[in-house]
């Protein structure tokens, strides 16, 4: 059983294993022209609670995301190349309510970017200026066995090394983890668990944060609904 195992990780490329993996995912190759409000619920290691409602349509290239921070509803939109925000449902804000709330282009911009990638794993690897290693390793994770694969990016779209954990036998991403600076132990991982099918797509349900250091809760993430926009 081992030594298929081996054999097998290192027959598969690094290519290989992520078309595998997005026909697991998406096998109808629906992601591109994907359009929902996705239903999230953060929850805090003290047991605060954080919803937010995060919608994407990518066919119009069209973001939105609504969260609560200190009582206040806080909207974050993205149209094609036009930023705007709500405070409360309220366009016109100070100075100082921007910079509180963060209600910038470049926030609202990161937070697209955040969530189409989160959330259109494992499809994103596909993406063009992603650096697939292809060696494929295998790694035993609490108490599993999996394929990993290593991915970097092209200068100007990440500077950080991730690690993606897939089940041998289906081809499902259980874990990924992320570095900025390996020799440190810095960065995340995250462990996936449950699944929301929306149109053929196979969506992780929860995701749990910890840091790679020493193993810390961050959060939890839970996708309690995905409805269509």
């Amino acid at each position: 059983m081992i030594v298929f195992f081996q054999s097998f990780a290192q027959e598969i490329t690094g290519s290989d294993l992520v078309k595998k993996t997005i026909q697991y995912h998406d096998p109808n190759n629906n992601w591109s022209h994907f359009r929902a409000k996705l239903f999230i619920e953060m929850q805090m290691p003290n047991g605060k609670q954080l919803p937010s409602e995060v919608s994407i349509d990518l066919p119009q290239e069209y973001f939105k995301l609504s969260s609560l921070k200190n009582d206040n509803q806080i909207e974050h939109i993205v149209n094609k190349d036009n930023y705007a925000f709500n405070l409360n449902g309220k366009t016109e804000v100070s100075e100082e309510e921007i910079k509180t709330f963060n209600l910038t282009n470049t926030r609202a911009k990161f937070m697209r970017n955040y969530y189409t990638f989160l959330y259109g794993l494992p499809m994103k690897l596909a993406d063009p200026g992603t650096i697939i290693d292809p060696v494929v390793e295998k790694k035993e994770f609490k108490g599993k066995e999996y394929l990993v694969l290593k991915v970097k990016y092209e200068e100007g779209i990440g500077k950080d090394s991730w690690y993606f954990y897939f089940d041998p036998k289906t081809y499902a991403m259980e874990v990924y983890q992320f570095y900025h600076d390996e020799t440190k132990n810095d960065g995340e991982y995250i462990v996936l668990s449950g699944q929301e099918v929306y149109r053929g797509i196979k969506i992780p349900k929860i995701r749990t944060w910890y840091e790679n250091k020493d193993s810390r809760l961050l959060a939890t993430d839970k996708l309690t609904k995905v409805s269509s926009l």
